[in-house]
């Protein structure tokens, strides 16, 4: 019986390895992705730092900027300032919307952290660009949708950007290359724990 599982087992995965190389053999083309991380769910930023290291790793140089953060220092400026990273993070943003409750401000905020982004997306020495949390901007309207998708359209080949924030505009979803929405299931919060440093920020 242990035979035959083997047998099985076997086959089936030389199966699914020679599917997987018919579909290697047939992706051809090399550019840089727009790639999106929505969702009510945590891990959006987080995903989009992983990527950042991964790029790093590959010796490409990453700009950030985040348009929300910025209020409370975190974990990730932290360190890009402590180690010498090929990376350059700008907290551009001083808080969520419910904090400032000052619109014209966060108006005014918002379109000088997305005049500092298009500096970085237009800047050939970057391979990749995140722009966290610009999905809450365009929500409440900070920016125009349009000027930013003309932009996000007309990025050099092989620049690599990353958009987060929850409620992703389906314009922005429909051109990107790569959407994950991340699901709410459980969150620490809602059972009356505090934000941790090192998890939330």
């Amino acid at each position: 019986m242990a035979t035959e599982e083997t047998d099985e087992h076997k086959a089936r995965m030389k199966r699914k390895q020679e599917a997987y190389r018919q579909r290697l053999a047939k992706a051809t083309e090399s550019k840089g992705l727009l790639v999106v991380y929505t969702g009510a769910g945590k891990g959006k930023t987080t995903a989009a730092l992983g990527l950042a290291f991964r790029a790093m790793g590959q010796g490409v140089r990453v700009g950030v900027i985040q348009f929300v953060k910025g209020a409370i220092a975190t974990g990730e400026a932290a360190l890009a300032q402590l180690e010498s990273l090929p990376i350059d993070l700008h907290p551009m943003g001083e808080g969520f919307t419910w904090e400032t409750q000052d619109r014209q401000r966060d108006v005014e905020i918002a379109e000088k952290a997305w005049q500092r982004a298009v500096e970085m997306l237009r800047d050939p020495s970057y391979g990749m660009v995140i722009l966290d949390e610009l999905n809450i901007v365009l929500r409440y309207d900070y920016l125009e949708l349009e000027t930013v998708l003309e932009e996000l359209g007309q990025r050099r080949e092989g620049l690599h950007v990353v958009v987060t924030g929850r409620n992703a505009k389906p314009a922005l979803v429909e051109m990107a290359d790569l959407a994950t929405e991340m699901t709410y299931l459980k969150h620490p919060f809602k059972a009356g724990i505090k934000p941790q440093p090192g998890i939330e920020y």
